[in-house]
């Protein structure tokens, strides 16, 4: 408790490791909540959380909570999956696709999500993943970043194709990306051209928390 009401005063860093992928890790006490941070952003909770669950208001959580199956790119340490179960909750089946072993290490230790009985997290490259899976989803969420960087095949016409075709009739993709620069805006209205108006229903959430821009999809046909 003691360290909970300092931590609204100065952060109290609970736990800083390196890793390969996401280079530097930080676990943080700040104004009484636990959050996981790289070099540069938020990863999870704090700020991301208010982002991701913009998005889902934005659905619509009486319209997420009955589905079946929601595939998660970019687990870190989870606050999206945490709006899910706690504050939507959510029942059916969750799967989470992590690059990073030590974030899932973090999530599990710092964030119990080892604990959530309908999520199965798969430590795999999310590009494959998605490229091998026979299986559909009713909602994709798509939140993968390596510090502030966008890994370049989210935006390829090739990766795009394929969420449309592992994602369920009426299902959502909601995918959280960083405008930085100019050339962000243009990469994420390319990004929103690719999709047929006839077939889907495309619309955003701009500048969010400052940097972010969500990117929303149904597939209507």
């Amino acid at each position: 408790m003691f360290k909970k009401i300092i931590s609204y005063f100065y952060p109290i860093n609970l736990h800083k490791t390196t890793s390969a992928i996401s280079k530097s890790l930080e676990v943080t006490l700040v104004n009484g909540q636990v959050v996981l941070d790289s070099l540069n952003t938020n990863y999870s909770y704090g700020s991301l959380q208010r982002v991701l669950r913009k998005g889902l208001l934005s659905i619509g959580f009486e319209k997420i909570k009955p589905m079946n199956h929601i595939l998660v790119l970019g687990v870190a340490g989870g606050s999206v999956i945490k709006t899910l179960v706690n504050e939507i909750e959510f029942t059916g089946k969750i799967t989470g696709i992590e690059l990073d072993e030590k974030v899932i290490d973090l999530a599990n230790e710092h964030f119990g999500l080892n604990q959530i009985k309908n999520l199965n997290i798969i430590h795999h490259e999310a590009f494959e993943f998605v490229l091998k899976t026979k299986l559909k989803y009713d909602l994709i969420i798509v939140d993968i970043f390596q510090d502030t960087t966008m890994p370049g095949f989210l935006f390829e016409n090739f990766f795009k194709n394929r969420l449309t075709e592992i994602l369920n009739m009426k299902g959502y993709i909601l995918f959280n990306t960083m405008i930085l620069r100019e050339d962000d805006n243009a990469r994420n209205k390319l990004y929103i051209s690719f999709f047929d108006t006839e077939k889907y229903k495309v619309w955003t959430l701009p500048r969010i928390e400052q940097h972010n821009e969500l990117i929303l999809v149904k597939k209507e046909k």
